[in-house]
């Protein structure tokens, strides 16, 4: 009950604040790209030009063969996208309160909300990226499925969990330096351990329930079932049950060991 009451109280805090982060994040996504002859522009010329390369390269060069009469190219990025948002999200939250040290000291700033800033900044990237991928729906004449209608749900999954990582890897990352290498390190790892170049049906069956133990995977599946597989999340709910209580408790641990470390931030940095 103790830790419940602290991350409430963490969580509570964070809400009273929204209108900051708000801003922070306008800021923040604005400043990404200050210097820059295109500016904010190349924030959707990057996932524009990528898009095309998959295209290209799977439709021209591969020749890939459909997946589920859908063609490869849009199975990949169905899979692929989610990715790129959880890869790019977690490894720019890790560094967000080194980034911003000179607010530690700050003593009316809550720098709880730093990691999210990050979080939401790459979300508008990641929305561009789904615009991309129904674009591509369109152009290759494949009908959009009902069921992508829960693709927020699946993003909103996706964010829950990225917070309670983030929190954690932002806070311990003050005190050992390290984990900037060990998060990346990780998402390599985790890149080739999820079913995004590969089905999962490939694996034997003892095999999958393995993979399955990790979260993205049911993410990444989970753009996959809206997208392609026609699929709604509810016919998983085992792996769901697994997903919400894993991620709930990441989520709590995160906020706990933040609020914990807080106080010891302006001594490090």
């Amino acid at each position: 009950m103790h830790y419940l009451r602290i991350f409430t109280a963490f969580i509570s805090e964070l809400i009273s604040r929204r209108q900051i982060i708000a801003e922070m994040t306008r800021r923040d996504f604005r400043n990404k790209y200050l210097g820059s002859y295109l500016g904010m522009l190349w924030a959707f010329v990057h996932p524009t030009v990528y898009i095309a390369i998959l295209w290209f390269v799977f439709t021209f060069a591969f020749k890939s063969q459909p997946v589920n009469n859908v063609p490869y190219v849009l199975w990949l990025a169905a899979g692929i996208i989610p990715w790129f948002f959880f890869s790019d999200a977690l490894s720019s939250a890790t560094g967000s309160i080194l980034e911003n040290s000179f607010l530690v000291k700050k003593m009316a700033f809550s720098i709880g909300i730093l990691p999210l800033v990050k979080l939401i900044s790459t979300l508008v990237i990641h929305l561009f990226f789904l615009a991309m991928i129904f674009i591509m729906f369109v152009v290759h004449g494949s009908p959009i499925p009902v069921h992508c209608v829960q693709l927020p749900y699946y993003l909103a999954a996706a964010l829950v969990l990225l917070l309670g990582l983030s929190w954690l890897t932002s806070s311990v990352i003050i005190f050992l330096r390290d984990v900037g290498q060990l998060v990346a390190m990780a998402l390599q790892f985790m890149f080739w351990g999820t079913p995004i170049f590969w089905s999962i049906k490939l694996l034997p069956p003892s095999l999958q329930p393995y993979f399955k133990l990790n979260p993205v995977v049911y993410i990444v599946e989970g753009y996959r079932d809206s997208l392609i597989n026609r699929v709604w999340f509810w016919e998983h709910w085992l792996q769901t049950l697994y997903f919400w209580g894993v991620t709930g408790f990441i989520l709590v641990v995160g906020a706990v060991v933040f609020r914990r470390l807080r106080p010891h931030f302006a001594d490090v940095l």
